[in-house]
């Protein structure tokens, strides 16, 4: 696909022509303990609301809700810890092989042109976005918890943003049981033999997962007590907000320098270096491996390269300026965004977007989860 990568029929364009999931809020809980709803509590008490957690007291009234901490980003339990997808996984992530898997950080409120055009400002809320693509590893969870971990409506939603979370008639796009959804990322039939995903645990679970529909990445990041991102989001973490960077380790912002030592891209990894027809399965590499070099200007690694990541957007015209906006228009294509380990460098670009067929699997496209603070 992308040695002048589109997507499988898609094009790309230089400028754009509620439910948190499991266990993410105990609120329907008023006390938080089983201390009634008049909004006293005992000094030992605590809840989740909306991703934050609410402590008691000394005086038994309930505290303002806390962000949890980017080490822990999700509020279950009635305690701050790791997303379901990393739950029992070891830290084994990143450059040193020594960060959790599910290490994710804050990106503060701003606003920025999307794809570098001041013709379409945007605002975006503060906001969680994980570090790392999804791994195999963190995959496996969700198909061990499937179909138990297939979303309920709404789940997966912004919560600024009406009508962004799951919709029950995409169930249907959904594999049926475990089995079909091993099945259905294997890349099969195209390209069966680029298919990071293996049955049994072992050297690719540290792989970005790829070959997931948009169904299937927006379904994992519900379960996982996130969302997908928006395209406005993902592109003010590419850009550096209001830096507007050409790549997302550009410094100064306006340059172009880019080499493999700052992403996976072009087929870099081959012992015959640029993309033929057939792609190697060795230029896929594990998450991070670009760190802290290619990282983007809030640790994000691999916003340029390895896997282009599915965001929440139906394609389209960029909706007009706006504070915290998406196209959550259920349209025939949807937007991914960033260049992949088998792209040119025009792909990497954080001004890039590509529109894809949400059904479609394909070996160069994977997930990345945004969370609320």
């Amino acid at each position: 696909m992308e040695s002048g990568d589109a997507g499988p029929g898609g094009r790309h364009t230089g400028s754009g022509g509620g439910d948190t999931g499991p266990g993410g809020d105990d609120s329907a809980d008023p006390g938080g303990g089983g201390h009634g709803g008049s909004g006293e509590c005992a000094p030992s008490d605590a809840r989740c609301t909306d991703n934050r957690v609410q402590r008691c007291s000394d005086h038994g009234q309930w505290g303002a809700p806390e962000a949890c901490p980017a080490e822990a980003p999700v509020c279950r339990g009635r305690t701050c810890t790791a997303p379901p997808s990393c739950d029992g996984l070891p830290s084994t992530c990143g450059p040193g092989s020594a960060e959790s898997c599910c290490a994710t950080a804050m990106i503060p409120a701003g606003s920025f042109d999307r794809s570098n055009n001041p013709e379409f400002p945007a605002t975006v809320s503060g906001f969680l976005l994980d570090r790392f693509e999804v791994t195999v590893g963190r995959f496996r969870k969700f198909v061990e918890a499937y179909p138990g971990s297939q979303p309920v409506a709404d789940a997966g939603a912004h919560p600024g943003i009406q009508g962004s979370g799951w919709n029950p008639a995409w169930s249907s796009e959904l594999p049926a049981d475990a089995a079909a959804l091993r099945a259905a990322v294997t890349c099969a039939p195209d390209n069966p033999d680029m298919a990071t995903w293996t049955d049994a645990p072992g050297a690719h679970d540290h792989l970005p997962m790829n070959c997931v529909s948009w169904y299937v990445a927006a379904a994992f990041c519900a379960w996982d007590a996130g969302r997908l991102p928006t395209e406005a989001e993902w592109n003010y973490a590419a850009a550096g907000g209001s830096e507007q960077r050409q790549y997302p380790w550009s410094s100064p912002p306006e340059s172009t320098e880019i080499d493999a030592s700052y992403a996976s891209y072009d087929c870099s990894e081959s012992a015959a270096p640029g993309c033929t027809f057939q792609s190697n399965f060795s230029d896929i590499v594990p998450v991070g491996s670009r760190s802290p070099r290619g990282d983007g200007r809030w640790t994000q690694a691999d916003l340029g390269g390895s896997m282009r990541e599915w965001v929440l957007d139906g394609f389209g015209d960029y909706p007009a300026p706006c504070v915290d906006c998406a196209n959550s228009t259920d349209t025939a294509e949807r937007v991914v965004r960033g260049g992949s380990s088998f792209g040119k460098p025009n792909f990497l670009l954080s001004s890039e977007r590509v529109n894809v067929a949400p059904s479609t699997v394909y070996y160069s496209i994977g997930i990345r989860c945004a969370r609320t603070p």
